[in-house]
This record gives C-alpha cells, sequence and structure tokens, in this order.
C-alpha cells in the first residue's frame, strides 16, 4: 500500500521545485537546437576608441549612457568612418542570450533569440555578428525604422554610450511571432527568457523620469509587443515549459505596474537586482526592505502553472545572492525557502566594466538550466559569467568558457 507521505511525493512537482534541487524540464534532459528562447530589443554595439573633439561635437560626456537625440544623428555614421570599430549583438535580452549559447558552446543554435531590425547595413551586420556567437537569430526586418544602434565611445578609461533604440521598438506579433515558421521555433524550446527593458545604466534611468513618461516606454518590450510576450507566456505556462523574466529596471515597478503584473502569474522565474527589487516591494505594499523578506513574499505570488512554484533571484553586485523557493517541511508542507549565496571573489583592480553584468549572471543562470542542472549549479554559472564580463568591455567574453 502506498502510503500519504509516498503519495504526496509522487506529486509534489505540482507544489514544490524536484527535492534534488533542479527546476525539471518536461523533456529530455540535455541542450539541443533551440532549447532556450528570448525575444526583446536588439542592438547592434559600435565601439570605438574616440577623441575629445569627437565627444564635444555631440555635446558628450566621458563617462555617461544617453538616448539618442536629433543632434545626434550623424554620430554613428561618423564613428565608423572616422573610427576603427568593432561590432558586437547587443540589447539585454540578446546579451544574455549570448552569453547562455556561449556557456552552452555545443550545439550551436541552442539559443533562439526574436526581436526587430531595419532593412540596412547596420541590420545586416547585426545578423552576421549574431551568427558569429552561434546564435540562431530570426529578426523582424522592416523599412520604417533603422537598426537600433548603441555608440560606445571610449577615451581612456571612460566609455560614453549613445543608444538609438529606432527599429527596436517595432516588433510586430501579427508579422512576424504568428508566422508559422516563427512560431515552430517556440514551440521546440523549454526555456524562455525576456528582459522587459534594454540594458541602462541607473543614472540614465533616473534622467529619463524626470522627462516626459513616453520616453519611459522605449526599450520597454513589455510596452513594446506586450500581446506577444503574453502569448509566449501563455504558451510556456499551458505545456509546462520553463517562463523567465527580468524586472530590469526599477521603474517597471512604478509606472507599468498593471502591465508586469499581468504577466507575473506565468513566470516561473524571476531576476531582478536588490534596486529592483526595493521598488517592486514598494509598490506591491509588502511593508519590508529586507530583501530576502521581498523574495519571499514575490515568491508566493499568484500563479497560472501550479505544476511549477516560482523561484525568484535577486542579485546584489558584490553581495549575497538571494533566491527564494518552495521546499519541502517536514511536516510535509510546501514552505517558502530562501537561501543566500556568496558571489566570487573579485580583484576590484581586474573590473573594467560592470554594465553587462546582470545580463551575464542571466546568461550563465539559463545555459545550465536548459540542462536542468541543479539550481546551485545555476547560480554557480551566473556568478561565473558575471565575473568574466565585467573584467572586460561590454558584454563580451573569450572564445571559450572555463567553467567547470
Amino acid at each position: 500500500m502506498t502510503s500519504i507521505r509516498d503519495h504526496f511525493l509522487e506529486h509534489a512537482g505540482r507544489y514544490i521545485q524536484n527535492t534534488n534541487g533542479r527546476i525539471g524540464l518536461t523533456e529530455p534532459k540535455g541542450p539541443s537546437e533551440n532549447i532556450l528562447f528570448g525575444m526583446g530589443n536588439p542592438l547592434l554595439d559600435i565601439t570605438a576608441v574616440v577623441d575629445k573633439d569627437f565627444l564635444d561635437k555631440y555635446s558628450l560626456k566621458p563617462n555617461d549612457q544617453i538616448l539618442a537625440e536629433d543632434k545626434h544623428k550623424e554620430l554613428f555614421d561618423e564613428l565608423v568612418k572616422k573610427f576603427k570599430v568593432e561590432y558586437h549583438a547587443g540589447g539585454s535580452t540578446q546579451n544574455s542570450i549570448k552569453v547562455a549559447q556561449w556557456m552552452i558552446q555545443q550545439p550551436y543554435k541552442a539559443a533562439t533569440f526574436f526581436g526587430c531590425i531595419g532593412t540596412d547595413t547596420f541590420g545586416e551586420i547585426l545578423k552576421k555578428k549574431a551568427a558569429e556567437a552561434h546564435v540562431d537569430a530570426h529578426y523582424y526586418e522592416q523599412n520604417e525604422q533603422t537598426t537600433g544602434t548603441c555608440a560606445v565611445c571610449i577615451t581612456g578609461s571612460n566609455r560614453s554610450l549613445v543608444a538609438n533604440l529606432a527599429a527596436a521598438n517595432c516588433y510586430k506579433k501579427e508579422k512576424h511571432l504568428d508566422m508559422d515558421k516563427n512560431w515552430t521555433l517556440v514551440e521546440k524550446a523549454r526555456v524562455y527568457y525576456i528582459a522587459v527593458l534594454q540594458s541602462y545604466h541607473p543614472s540614465v534611468l533616473r534622467a529619463d523620469l524626470l522627462k516626459p513618461f513616453s520616453f519611459l516606454t522605449q526599450g520597454f518590450f513589455l510596452t513594446v509587443s506586450p500581446e506577444s510576450v503574453l502569448k509566449v507566456a501563455n504558451h510556456a505556462s499551458e505545456n509546462n515549459r520553463i517562463f523567465t523574466l527580468n524586472l530590469s529596471a526599477p521603474f517597471i515597478s512604478q509606472f507599468y505596474k498593471e502591465s508586469l503584473m499581468k504577466v507575473m502569474p506565468y513566470i516561473d522565474i524571476l531576476f531582478g537586482n536588490e534596486t529592483e527589487a526595493a521598488t517592486f516591494a514598494r509598490e506591491q505594499g509588502f511593508e519590508t526592505e529586507d530583501i530576502k523578506e521581498i523574495a519571499r513574499k514575490t515568491q508566493a505570488l499568484p500563479k497560472v502553472n501550479q505544476k511549477r512554484q516560482r523561484i525568484v533571484i535577486f542579485t546584489q553586485g558584490r553581495e549575497d545572492t538571494i533566491m527564494a523557493t518552495v521546499c519541502l517541511s517536514l511536516a510535509l508542507l510546501a514552505e517558502s525557502e530562501v537561501t543566500a549565496f556568496a558571489v566570487l571573489d573579485q580583484d576590484q583592480k581586474e573590473i573594467v566594466d560592470t554594465n553587462g553584468a546582470g545580463d551575464a549572471f542571466v546568461g550563465g543562470f539559463l545555459s545550465q538550466l536548459v540542462s536542468d542542472k541543479p539550481l546551485t549549479e545555476c547560480i554557480r554559472a551566473g556568478h561565473y559569467a558575471a565575473s568574466v564580463i565585467i573584467r572586460r568591455t561590454g558584454c563580451t567574453f573569450p572564445e571559450k568558457p572555463d567553467f567547470h
């Protein structure tokens, strides 16, 4: 006769994460082509060492990050013509997908990416760079807006970034995601990731809050194509696959609470940093500033797919990474559990650029998740990937990872 305990454990997947610390994929383990799917705002990063005259011409500060204005229209072409440039496939979600593919290595095209670009030279370069990263990128190409770009202007140890989102804000569900050949790729995936916002330095986000709120919609994929996000989220939930999302910036929880909370019930894994977590807690009325308690309360928010309990992961820079999950108590009750993970020791002198750390952490985490590795290994891979990226300019990495 089956005991009550055995019966509960047999069906415990409805209430808790697998007792071996894995979240549990619904298909055979191990990475395969198109197992990981990302959708977001793609940018072509254009990096060059420039001079002071170039910065002065476009009113750029040596160490800053801004959205392009009319006076910056000629900047990108001049940067290419006047200086030796490097191109990289960028944008927050695409960065994470790219890092995940780098960590996975084989097979190529384990990671898929959807986004919108223009039918122009920069678009062709972006497609080439995504292919070089072995990401299976399928862009919606349109001719109304040019390909989104980010100029990275280096002077000494300083970097001045100018982002022109352009086509990145033009994704159309009915013209791309709904097409059979593209939706087939969505169906092949077992893990889905969306960063709701294009990567920006926090100082830029604070500056933008002082501008008309229309600026805040730029780079916010839940605003660009909310119907696309919900279609993918619903598909993941109905098929018991893993849907993950990144809070991306504090103002998302403030000014786009309704859009965010529409997708929250579908989220299996939520990423964020300590500032984003604190803002989310205030907006949700959690009445606590303790990040562990915020993670616990966020984990307990209503969820559609009860076969998977939500996992919440908050990074804190050099401080411990916090993860909230659900575990089985001795009394056979599903209880939330919060764990802290120390980050890797890092020589501060080796740190070059921390802007891509969050994207890299997610990429590292996802690279192990698609192989159904224990959550502790996913966290460790995230810490490793972030430690590599912050020692380099931009979200770049060596040919192969050294992760064991």
